[in-house]
């Protein structure tokens, strides 16, 4: 088993900081409202207490599922993504997931069955292990033209606007997480 996202386990420690109360006070709160639907729940959050979504979705994940810094079970989707010929690119991956945990406390990592959705208010960017030997970063840029290694995503994937192809960590590099930024901003 792997140890709990660190990202995770700052998130936690700043619940009373940034939401006025801690994780467990949250919970309670969320039980004793009565509902049993994840979306409810944080609709309810981020509606009536004005909490952020990356909060609100560990309030719900807390408290409809229990310990959401357990490490996840073996055989999970993100681990995978990376089995086999695809091992190879998971330090991209990782590199991604390091600056993606620095974007801000209020974003959502959403596990797909083959790539990773981000999203704040609305998803920002998608990554995706497409071969062997590339991750490409999906990036919602309304209004910036594609240029160079920032290419129009095309037929590639409709619910984002550009795509940069990664094959090495290198190729992630302060210009690329320009990007990133920018689409977590605009989100």
């Amino acid at each position: 088993m792997s140890n709990p996202d660190p990202a995770l386990l700052t998130m936690i420690a700043n619940f009373p900081a940034k939401t006025g109360r801690s994780l467990d006070e949250w919970v309670k709160l969320a039980k004793a409202s009565g509902l049993a639907k994840h979306g409810e729940i944080v609709k309810v959050l981020k509606g009536d207490h004005g909490m952020g979504h990356g909060y609100a979705n560990i309030v719900a994940l807390q408290t409809l599922k229990g310990d959401v810094t357990a490490a996840p079970a073996a055989g999970d989707a993100e681990s995978k993504w990376f089995e086999g010929d695809k091992a190879a690119i998971r330090p991209i991956h990782d590199a991604v997931m390091a600056a993606v945990a620095k974007l801000g406390g209020d974003l959502e990592r959403a596990p797909k069955q083959t790539y990773m959705s981000l999203r704040r208010s609305k998803q920002f960017a998608y990554v995706h292990p497409s071969t062997k030997t590339r991750l490409d970063l999906g990036l919602q840029l309304k209004g910036v033209e594609p240029a160079g290694r920032l290419e129009k995503s095309g037929s590639w994937n409709a619910m984002v606007s550009h795509r940069v192809c990664l094959e090495s960590v290198g190729a992630f590099d302060a210009e690329v997480k320009g990007w990133l930024r920018q689409a977590y901003v605009a989100a």
